[in-house]
């Protein structure tokens, strides 16, 4: 076996040209920076140095043997990084995926709460559909992901978060001063209604089924829905993570009767360690959601 040591003095003395130089370079003595590069060549099996006088000329097998080395201390810095940012990753660093109608404004604005107090060293938030969420959490890609009515999958834990639709009405609107709504109150409203996918599926749907109100446009994200009813086009039974990019738009939440549970999960890998500051997160996040709707 190459001694890692051995091969610092031989790099060092290609570079420096003297056995002494590279003594000087690592601290050790000239003796035994000769005697290191002897044992080198004993344990390569050839010659790396033509001795002439105080002079060590290189080999062609040493041009060889050093071009391999630097290729090998150059995986190793690499692998050094990876172990800092593995490190760093379980001391200061949250992943979060989740469905875009968290992503776009709620999870930014909890993150940037969340960090004023902690020394996270790197936050990353992806927004993307549910599915992909959880493939995500389950390759390690992501610390917590946030999905939409997820099925159970092998490897992952889903933990269901609290959450209730609410009715987007524009500011002035005579629903707006209500503290709940029901679907008979929507009777002559124009409705802004959400396709699938949505984060509760079929059950606005049912909601608005026998009541006699206008479609007047349908969008699969409650995101889009929300600035409609800003625009004064109608009103959308919506998740209650959208609204609230909305309200500093001249847009109003009201509670529905009965309520409609969005039905969203919290998704982490069964078998993966949390750190101390992905629990922190979702504590934190567990209890912002339950304010919510």
């Amino acid at each position: 076996m190459l001694n890692p040591r051995q091969i610092e003095v031989f790099r060092w003395t290609m570079s420096h040209g003297t056995a002494t130089a590279a003594a000087a370079e690592l601290g050790i003595s000239q003796p035994a920076a000769s005697r290191m590069l002897s044992e080198l060549e004993e344990a390569c099996g050839f010659v790396l140095f033509e001795r002439r006088g105080n002079q060590l000329v290189p080999t062609p097998e040493a041009a060889l043997f050093l071009s391999e080395v630097e290729r090998y201390d150059t995986g190793l810095r690499a692998l050094t990084r990876f172990a800092d940012d593995l490190r760093e990753r379980g001391r200061g660093s949250l992943r979060v995926a989740a469905l875009p109608a968290m992503a776009m404004g709620y999870l930014p604005r909890l993150l940037a709460r969340f960090q004023t107090t902690r020394p996270l060293s790197s936050v990353h938030l992806h927004g993307m559909p549910s599915h992909l969420v959880m493939d995500a959490v389950g390759s390690g890609q992501a610390d917590v992901g946030l999905a939409a009515a997820p099925v159970e999958r092998q490897g992952l834990v889903i933990q269901p978060l609290r959450a209730r639709a609410v009715l987007a009405v524009p500011d002035g609107h005579r629903l707006a001063g209500r503290r709940r709504v029901r679907a008979r109150d929507l009777i002559g409203e124009r409705v802004i209604a959400l396709t699938e996918p949505t984060i509760f599926g079929s059950r606005a749907d049912r909601l608005l089924a026998g009541v006699d109100c206008r479609i007047v446009a349908t969008t699969p994200l409650s995101g889009i829905a929300c600035s409609m009813v800003a625009c004064g086009a109608g009103v959308a039974v919506v998740d209650p993570f959208s609204v609230l990019d909305h309200l500093a738009q001249g847009v109003c939440a009201v509670r529905l009767e009965p309520p409609i549970d969005v039905h969203i999960a919290l998704v982490t890998a069964a078998h993966r360690r949390q750190s101390a500051l992905v629990l922190e997160f979702i504590e934190a996040l567990r209890e912002a959601t339950a304010t919510v709707g």
